[in-house]
């Protein structure tokens, strides 16, 4: 059985405009992570033993290397690594936090996409709401993107921000994209 990325290809599509590319990420492994009632110290301690960084504050986002984790709402967060080395995430992560939180798989539920260029405010403020000018390096905004709910991750403020939103929602997220950039640029 071949994988394929959230766009159903072989490859991860990538869009060059002027002064904006838009990069699907089929290289990145998603697991969720929710802290047990009772036991947020523990599932933080845990998950901040694996991170090597603390979980995450609200509208906030930890990049590292190889985990990556942003917040995603009360003691809830997404952790993401390279699928290559990482493929079982959801294990690594439950052997690091054991009973004090439930971890998902969502790899297949998940999807990103990074978005890059000097006109990458432009092309989101005809998309969404997001105040791109005010966001700093790990800033994370949970808004709504051409109708769809996703996360906003500031990677480089003005310049790169990393899009997540449900997989099943890729094609359609990718459409708005890509129309949004070809009216601006």
């Amino acid at each position: 059985m071949k994988s394929i990325t959230a766009l159903a290809a072989s490859s991860a599509q990538v869009d060059s405009f002027d002064g904006l590319t838009i990069q699907e990420r089929a290289d990145c492994a998603f697991a969720s992570l929710a802290a047990r009632r009772g036991e947020e110290a523990q599932c933080a301690a845990g998950a901040q033993a694996l991170l090597g960084a603390e979980l995450p504050a609200p509208g906030k986002g930890v990049l590292g290397e190889p985990y990556s984790c942003f917040w995603m709402g009360a003691d809830q967060w997404m952790i993401s690594a390279g699928y290559a080395a990482h493929e079982t995430l959801d294990s690594e992560v439950k052997e690091a936090v054991g009973a004090a939180g439930s971890v998902t798989e969502q790899s297949d539920g998940w999807c990103r996409f990074d978005l890059e260029g000097a006109r990458l405010g432009d092309v989101l403020e005809r998309l969404c709401n997001v105040d791109l000018l005010a966001m700093q390096v790990g800033d994370v905004s949970r808004s709504r993107l051409e109708h769809m709910a996703c996360f906003i991750w500031c990677l480089e403020p003005g310049q790169k921000v990393a899009i997540y939103a449900p997989r099943s929602s890729a094609g359609s997220l990718h459409h708005g994209l890509v129309e949004a950039a070809h009216s601006v640029l």
